[in-house]
């Protein structure tokens, strides 16, 4: 027998007590504790970021942010903010000026590190385990581009592990990307995370992309950082070429035992450069160094690290179509 019952019809109050439900004292307490992590970062981390003035000829040239890693007054800024010039004029957060020196200016990663020259002792940040972020996690940006008060916004990590090509040339490898608004001059400023470590370098944003913005991850930038205060430069290595990507014929694939479409072309071997010495010549196509794929020139300009400098690196490349290896010794290369 059918039941005359019917259906189940939503009441007038159903809708009222949804909305209601959208909003509650949870809610609230979420908020505040989410406003409230902000907020400790931004008072903790703010005192370590300072405002950078840059003056080439006794004439203004341009100002951006940095961060303090170290109480005497060691700041890592962008190396398109310190401009490779020698004198910096650093303003703390309570309004304090002090002088001081470029240590050194890695324009292939956009970084750059200047010391304090007057006895301090600063406020400071730390530098965090890029390795360990994730997709999603919330990221903080903090510059001091007025040098009275440091400006925070936040958002999430968008992207982990992007490349973007620095004003020398070279890609930046492992770069973060986020959408946490990046405010005219805080360029060098940090980007933080909720724990209060710095976890990259703010160094651009992309207008036309709804103000996707990036910076330089704090693995990188601590390494960077450890080379200029040995080195005052990043030391790389350089097989002394010109070079180019190249395709590889299909059947000079099947002819070698290769599985790889590109790979980099010998464009001209500086004479008496460690290519030359080592006997490759004009046209030789690297498919490999030391067993590693080179399919483009920014594989093998990645590849020549400090680690190779001096050491004999196996280079297989492809001459005339057929594979052949060999022993090339890199020297430092030379300028940025």
């Amino acid at each position: 027998m059918l039941d005359d019952t019917p259906s189940v019809i939503l009441d007038e109050d159903t809708h009222p007590q949804q909305t209601s439900s959208l909003s509650t004292p949870e809610d609230g307490l979420l908020l505040d504790a989410y406003s409230n992590t902000v907020i400790d970062v931004a008072e903790r981390l703010g005192p370590a970021v300072v405002k950078l003035d840059i003056r080439k000829g006794g004439k203004p040239a341009g100002s951006g942010s940095g961060v303090i890693l170290s109480p005497d007054g060691l700041v890592l800024t962008n190396s398109h903010v310190a401009q490779g010039t020698a004198r910096v004029s650093v303003q703390t957060q309570d309004g304090r000026h002090f002088d001081a020196r470029l240590i050194g200016d890695d324009p292939d990663t956009d970084l750059a590190l200047v010391h304090i020259e007057q006895p301090v002792s600063l406020p400071s940040a730390r530098l965090g385990n890029s390795s360990l972020l994730r997709r999603g996690q919330v990221a903080i940006a903090i510059g001091n581009p007025l040098g009275f008060e440091a400006t925070v916004t936040t958002g999430v990590i968008s992207a982990l592990g992007r490349s973007l090509r620095a004003k020398s040339g070279r890609l930046i490898d492992d770069v973060i990307q986020t959408d946490a608004a990046l405010n005219p001059g805080n360029s060098g400023g940090p980007l933080v995370s909720t724990l209060g470590e710095v976890i990259g370098i703010n160094t651009a944003v992309i207008m036309g992309a709804q103000g996707i913005c990036f910076a330089v991850a704090s693995n990188t930038a601590s390494f960077v950082m450890g080379q200029l205060i040995r080195h005052g430069r990043v030391r790389r290595a350089s097989i002394g070429i010109a070079a180019q990507q190249a395709v590889i014929a299909r059947r000079v694939q099947m002819a070698a035992g290769i599985d790889q479409g590109v790979g980099v072309m010998i464009a001209t071997a500086e004479a008496g450069g460690p290519a030359d010495s080592a006997g490759l010549l004009m046209g030789d196509i690297i498919v490999a160094l030391d067993g590693r794929r080179v399919a483009a020139v920014d594989d093998l300009i990645r590849l020549l690290g400090e680690e190779r400098i001096g050491r004999s690196t196996r280079f297989d490349v492809l001459r005339n179509g057929k594979p052949r290896s060999l022993d090339v010794m890199p020297r430092e290369r030379q300028g940025s």
